[in-house]
């Protein structure tokens, strides 16, 4: 992350025109910028960072250029805040520093890092921008923290300014894991599903994909930024599946994935769970489906997905145990073709968004 000098203009001129009560054209633009570039650093840390949200930052000068870009990289590290306002001052920046676009509500209490609102508040920042409240009220508090005289900052919410609706709902869905969890007291959980052309879940025999390269690539940015998988035991006798990060990077450092079986008849092989916790993996056996989401909202997961065949997703689909749903089609005409189903704002936006995307998607869910 170095000095970053693109350009922002009007940023620090952020507060409503007096007359108009609105903010200008120009501003509303800079808003956008300085979120997106917050959005795609934080996006790259989902499921790094479990139990604590993904969460990025970035700072501005004067100017409106950008300074630093900083996320939140796993739990027990600097927060995005503190750690774009420290880099800040490891490039000498930090009397430049004017204003601080957050996706997430800085944290306003003590735990295994000091508060980002203090943090905030030792600093030259002046204007704060803040994508989302947080859901969590331990670390809620943060905006009336910064906002509190002699030492005040302005502070804009993205939600009091319909205009940037889109910006709003982007940041709703960087959360939506971690937001899901703390509100629900379960994970976000994502279905994956991939068909051939007619529709089927099956390989042809001897192969066990038939949707291509870019689509594996999703398939496993997605298991990247998940915390769980959520599988049948049929698929397990089946395929012996490893649920290894391969075809992309995995985050370094990052805590072992749960691994839930959907077994009610104990056939589960012995030699497949040893082979999976020896692999990392914490391996759980469930006989109710329906209990699975709480289950794994106990075990602090913010983020579940679903690899599994076509029994177990019909259960899930009767119970209404998903919040989206993924669907891959392969096509022997064209690229494969994704479309997505979502329940609420879904962070499946930054799974199929990341790198050079050419598959089509139905992003109206986004």
């Amino acid at each position: 992350m170095g000095w970053d000098r693109i350009a922002v203009p009007g940023v620090f001129s952020s507060r409503p025109d007096p007359e108009k009560g609105v903010l200008t054209e120009s501003v509303l633009d800079s808003v956008r910028l300085g979120f997106e570039s917050a959005l795609d650093e934080a996006s790259r840390y989902l499921g790094a960072t479990s139990p604590n949200p993904a969460v990025g930052c970035t700072l501005l000068d004067r100017d409106g250029a950008i300074l630093v870009t900083e996320a939140h990289h796993r739990t027990g590290a600097r927060h995005a805040e503190a750690l774009a306002l420290h880099k800040a001052r490891e490039l000498g920046v930090i009397d430049r520093v004017a204003t601080a676009f957050v996706t997430l509500e800085p944290c306003n209490h003590v735990g295994r890092t000091p508060p980002c609102s203090e943090a905030l508040r030792d600093s030259p920042v002046s204007t704060v921008w803040v994508g989302m409240r947080d859901p969590n009220p331990v670390a809620g508090g943060g905006i009336a923290r910064l906002r509190q005289m002699p030492e005040g900052r302005v502070v804009h919410l993205l939600e009091d300014h319909p205009s940037l609706a889109e910006t709003h709902r982007a940041c709703q869905a960087l959360i939506a894991p971690f937001a899901t969890r703390i509100l629900k007291q379960r994970p976000w959980i994502t279905v994956k599903q991939a068909c051939d052309a007619t529709g089927l879940m099956i390989p042809p025999e001897g192969k066990t994909t038939f949707t291509s390269q870019t689509s594996l690539e999703i398939a496993h940015r997605l298991r990247r930024a998940s915390d769980a998988i959520i599988t049948g035991i049929g698929t397990v006798l089946a395929d012996r599946p490893r649920f290894t990060v391969r075809h992309v990077p995995d985050h370094d450092d990052r805590g072992p994935r749960l691994v839930v079986v959907c077994d009610r008849q104990n056939r589960l092989p012995d030699s497949w769970r040893e082979t999976m916790i020896g692999s990392g993996y914490r391996v759980i056996v469930s006989r109710d489906l329906a209990e699975i989401p709480a289950l794994l909202g106990d075990h602090g997961v913010n983020w579940a997905m679903v690899e599994a065949g076509p029994a177990l997703l019909g259960e899930i689909e009767a119970l209404g145990l998903w919040d989206d749903w993924l669907t891959i089609s392969a096509s022997h005409e064209g690229p494969d073709r994704c479309s997505v189903r979502s329940h609420g704002p879904s962070p499946l936006r930054f799974i199929l968004d990341e790198g050079a995307q050419p598959l089509p998607a139905d992003k109206a869910a986004f």
